[in-house]
C-alpha cells in the first residue's frame, strides 16, 4: 500500500526520525538508541518512511543505512508554500492596521 507523505509526517516520532538522520544517514540501531522504544517500533516507523519514500535506504556492507531523501521535503515545501503566502498576507495586513491604529 502506497503511504501519503502527509501520513508520515503526522506521527511524532518519525518526524523525529527525519530530523535525526536529516544530520547524517544512520542505521537502524543507532536511530533506535534515540528512543525509549523496541527496536520493532523503530523498524515499523522506518518501514512507514521508506514506503513514504522520504527515506531511503543504503546498504553498506552487512549493515543498512537510512538518510533523508530531500527531494520528498520538497513536495512537503511545496504544499506548505500556498498557505505560507496566505499566513504573509494577513500579517501584513495585520502590521498596517497596528501601524494605522498607533498613528491615531
Amino acid at each position: 500500500m502506497r503511504r501519503d507523505i502527509f501520513q508520515a509526517i503526522a506521527d511524532p516520532t518519525r518526524r523525529a526520525i527525519i530530523a535525526l538522520i536529516a544530520l547524517q544517514a544512520m542505521t537502524p540501531n543507532a536511530i533506535a538508541e534515540n528512543f525509549n522504544m523496541t527496536r520493532q517500533a523503530v523498524s515499523k516507523h522506518l518501514r512507514i518512511l521508506t514506503e513514504c519514500e522520504l527515506v531511503k535506504q543504503d546498504q553498506q556492507g552487512r549493515e543498512i543505512h537510512y538518510s533523508l531523501e530531500i527531494n520528498k521535503m520538497k513536495e512537503i515545501d511545496n504544499w506548505l508554500e500556498q498557505y505560507r503566502t496566505i499566513w504573509e498576507d494577513r500579517f501584513n495586513q495585520l502590521d498596517n492596521l497596528l501601524a494605522t491604529i498607533k498613528k491615531n
